[in-house]
């Protein structure tokens, strides 16, 4: 019997003995293969899982106004995180971090030190974009736990002028509209990266191996807006929305001579300091409509059916036409905004009466084919691509369209069944400003990266009408405005010229008989224009509607400031009328 046991505790031992045998191979073989076989590829492994990088945020570039002077650039903030890994493994410690970061941020530090080691992540984020100096004070501290990233925030040092135009940058620093969208390739700049070894609990190792690939800072966009300029146009556009209790409106300046825009203001806007991305009213209120919105330009159109004929030899500004209020095309009567019957009356006075007759007169002695040419010409069918996104191109029936009729011509002479952009409008009339030459509208003036500035020029696109013609033309808009005794667009010591215009709203079924838009277009000083200005300003209500009397007066207040402005002396001493 005790053999028989001795047996079975033998044939134990051998098995157990067995085992172990099998189990010491098994790791004798396993350390061959790490320690000869896969050395490298554990060691590389090894390395990446000590390594640890953090993305370095590089600068984004400044958008500048004409002058240099930042309107958009970034400044260095921190963002406040709480290891929740560390605080884990060493509460008590990690309490008292607690305690001192509430204090600073005037928290509940109980709260505080649960929500650390409860919330989800390894990582709590505390706040976003600190200031820089009160983030130095706080890296000072030394909390345990306590880690500060470095970050940047988008300020606006001229406030919120310009929101449409400017555009806005995410939480991912990407550009979403404006400026900073279409050039964010410019102005994000590129990441730096600083890689250090860390622990096992990711905590960085103190004077351990670094590497740093440092960032690089976006460029620069100069643009051609005045922020002066365009604080005197915001200015003004608000004041009048209140005044007239108006939907939206827009003003634009432009320098004739060269296309740069000076300018362009729209309302409603955007607020860049106060921007919620959730708001649902949001892609209203970002909506660059200088640009972006069609509308139909009413006998601000007069300004070019008078010089296509003109420029066509067709009629000088004496020539006559007998007006009998009204005329018939096509079955439709055509009257006179204010119903008014002139008899016989010459180009000139049909101009300043802003008389539809006469421009139907025009337009049928020009005929279609010569008329919707000049219209192309002077670029009423293209967008104007003055270098932002979302440029709308014009809109109008012609002879080749089977939906044209002779009506058309007629309607389109004054501004009605015609639709543009109030960039693209007022891009057209500033030809007649700089000698018949219509010039390409631009708003970037340079491109300034590390290794390159890149400079726009002014482009001429095509001389429309003669020099001749312009120079008659400005005559005739110098008339409208500085020839009769009293005209809302007139400033006291210059001469102006310019054209107001007035349209019914367009809607589904025609024309909204209650709503219209007013606006004008002008140029000052008359005889050498600095500036070309459009007032549009939509279903204005109280009483007062016209161009005359809601866009004028305001075209009267924007021209007289930037006069001041550019310190340019009364062209017309003897010029002291005022608007009444």
């Amino acid at each position: 019997m005790s053999t028989g046991r001795a047996h079975h505790l033998t044939w134990r031992h051998r098995v157990i003995a067995f085992l172990v045998f099998a189990m010491f191979t098994a790791a004798i073989a396993r350390l061959y293969v790490v320690q000869i076989v896969d050395h490298e590829k554990f060691v590389k492994e090894a390395a990446v899982t000590r390594q640890g990088a953090v993305n370095i945020p590089a600068p984004r570039g400044a958008v500048l106004d004409a002058t240099g002077y930042p309107l958009a650039t970034s400044i260095d903030t921190w963002d406040v995180y709480i290891d929740r890994v560390q605080w884990g493994l060493q509460p008590v410690v990690a309490r008292d971090a607690a305690g001192k970061l509430a204090e600073f941020f005037g928290l509940d530090p109980d709260g505080l030190f649960r929500l650390g080691l409860e919330a989800r992540g390894s990582d709590l984020l505390v706040q976003r974009q600190m200031d820089y100096e009160r983030g130095l004070a706080l890296r000072a501290a030394d909390l345990y736990g306590v880690r500060l990233e470095p970050s940047q925030v988008r300020v606006y040092p001229e406030g919120d002028i310009a929101g449409q135009v400017l555009g806005y940058v995410g939480r991912d620093g990407k550009g979403l509209w404006g400026v900073e969208a279409d050039f964010d390739h410019y102005l994000r700049g590129k990441e730096g990266i600083l890689s250090t070894e860390r622990d096992a609990l990711g905590r960085p190792i103190a004077f351990s191996a670094r590497s740093e690939r440092s960032a690089v800072g976006g460029g620069e966009v100069q643009l051609t807006i005045d922020r002066f300029i365009q604080a005197i146009a915001e200015r003004a556009l608000d004041d009048a929305l209140a005044k007239y209790h108006a939907r939206s409106g827009q003003i634009i300046v432009l320098e004739p001579h060269t296309g740069a825009v000076l300018a362009m203001a729209s309302r409603p806007s955007v607020r860049l300091g106060r921007v919620n991305l959730d708001d649902p009213n949001l892609a209203e209120m970002v909506r660059d409509r200088p640009i972006t919105d069609l509308y139909e330009p009413g006998s601000v159109m007069k300004i070019l059916t008078t010089s296509m004929a003109i420029d066509s030899g067709l009629v000088t500004p004496e020539s006559t036409y007998l007006d009998a209020g009204s005329v018939e095309v096509s079955g439709y009567r055509i009257m006179n905004w204010d119903f008014s019957a002139n008899g016989t009356t010459t180009v000139r006075t049909y101009l300043q009466k802003s008389l539809n007759t006469g421009s139907v007169w025009l337009s049928q002695k020009l005929g279609p084919e010569k008329f919707y040419g000049y219209v192309r010409s002077f670029g009423l069918g293209e967008a104007p691509h003055v270098g932002l996104s979302g440029e709308a191109e014009g809109s109008f029936r012609s002879p080749d369209d089977p939906n044209w009729y002779p009506v058309d011509l007629a309607t389109n002479s004054y501004g009605q069944g015609l639709a543009t952009t109030p960039l693209a409008m007022l891009t057209a009339v500033s030809s007649i400003a700089n000698n018949g030459m219509l010039m390409r509208p631009y708003l970037i003036s340079k491109i300034i990266t590390k290794d390159n500035v890149r400079t726009f020029e002014p482009v001429q696109v095509r001389q429309v009408v003669s020099p001749k013609t312009a120079e008659t033309m400005m005559g005739l808009l110098h008339d409208v405005v500085d020839g009769v005794q009293f005209h809302g667009a007139q400033v006291k010591g210059y001469d102006v010229a310019g054209k107001t215009g007035t349209t019914l709203v367009s809607i589904p079924t025609g024309y909204d008989l209650d709503s219209t838009i007013a606006s004008f277009a002008g140029f000052i000083p008359a005889r050498n224009p600095k500036v070309s200005v459009l007032i549009k300003i939509d279903q204005p209500t109280g009483g007062l509607n016209l161009g005359g009397q809601v866009a004028a007066p305001i075209f009267a207040g924007v021209a007289s400031e930037i006069m001041k402005y550019y310190a340019i002396a009364p062209t017309s001493p003897n010029n002291l009328v005022l608007a009444p």
